[in-house]
């Protein structure tokens, strides 16, 4: 042994007492998941398209595709909107061809505010047309939201 009286205050030569914990806690990370779950159940209603419209209601069913579209929208003001990002319609070429790459063959879907004049609808169509996007389409607000519309006006009265 080592007759050092120093050596007992360097921690050197002990026995630990206390092993080492091996186990991992997972109660922090829970902890961590349901804020995320929660944060993601209540802004993800707020990420469809922010431009509010009254759509017009049709038979139509709806359009399957495998690519996510890219829709644009005519306020009741007549007003454009790419996504939710207003536009005016000298810029809406470009600005499609930017966020699209000039890919042709990209699914837009265009959609007007039941009261919003028709031939504004139309010369929107035209100019993404006249750009040389082949898959152009119209979005209503279909059956069901005719129907719930209907029944809301006969329960006021």
């Amino acid at each position: 042994m080592n007759n050092n009286p120093y050596t007992a205050f360097t921690g050197k030569g002990r026995r630990r007492r206390h092993q080492q914990m091996s186990e991992i806690n997972v109660t922090p990370f829970v902890d961590v998941m349901l804020v995320l779950l929660i944060v993601f159940m209540v802004t993800a209603p707020l990420l469809t398209v922010g431009v509010p419209l009254d759509l017009p209601n049709t038979k139509a069913g709806t359009i399957q595709g495998n690519d996510e579209p890219l829709v644009i929208s005519v306020n009741r003001e007549g007003t454009l909107f790419i996504e939710d990002i207003e536009v005016s319609l000298e810029n809406l070429v470009p600005k499609l061809r930017a966020i699209t790459g000039a890919k042709q063959d990209q699914r837009i879907f265009v959609r007007g505010d039941s009261n919003v004049n028709y031939g504004r609808v139309l010369s929107v169509m035209g100019e993404i047309h006249d750009a040389g996007f082949t898959r152009v389409a119209m979005v209503s607000g279909g059956p069901e939201k005719k129907r719930q519309s209907e029944s809301k006006k006969d329960s006021e009265k």
